[in-house]
């Protein structure tokens, strides 16, 4: 049996739930798992005797694709929702990160500005007190 590395349970995608542990979780039949992957749906993580290992992730997935059937969705329109549903996920973490991205820019911008300033400022005074030395 191989060990399981504990530091990584933690990790959504990390294949560590049985089919049958996850038939369990889900309040599904492990036909329902099992008809996910021979769609092509859910591509669970097989082991080397070839036993279904599902990542927390996986079960997010499938558990929504459990609800899109009960209210009556085709499983070919129901996993183009998900798939959707996560591109649409994906798009607003990129969109906040850019957001941030641009957010440092003008907290730099600004201080760039501010600098350009209090250095405008220096030069003057430094000419005014040229300009005003008396000459020899």
């Amino acid at each position: 049996m191989t060990p399981i590395n504990l530091d990584r349970l933690d990790d959504e995608d990390y294949p560590a739930v049985t089919m049958g542990q996850a038939a369990e979780l889900l309040g599904v039949q492990p036909a329902f798992l099992r008809s996910l992957d021979a769609g092509d749906v859910l591509r669970p993580h097989r082991t080397s005797g070839g036993h279904r290992r599902y990542s927390r992730r996986q079960l997010s997935i499938a558990a929504r694709l459990r609800t899109l059937f009960d209210e009556g969705h085709t499983l070919t329109s129901a996993h183009r929702i998900v798939t959707l549903e996560d591109e649409l996920a994906g798009a607003g973490r990129e969109l906040r990160a850019a957001q941030s991205d641009l957010d440092d820019r003008s907290d730099e911008l600004a201080q760039t500005r501010s600098d350009l300033r209090e250095a405008e400022a220096h030069i003057a005074d430094l000419t005014r007190r040229l300009n005003s030395r008396p000459s020899s």
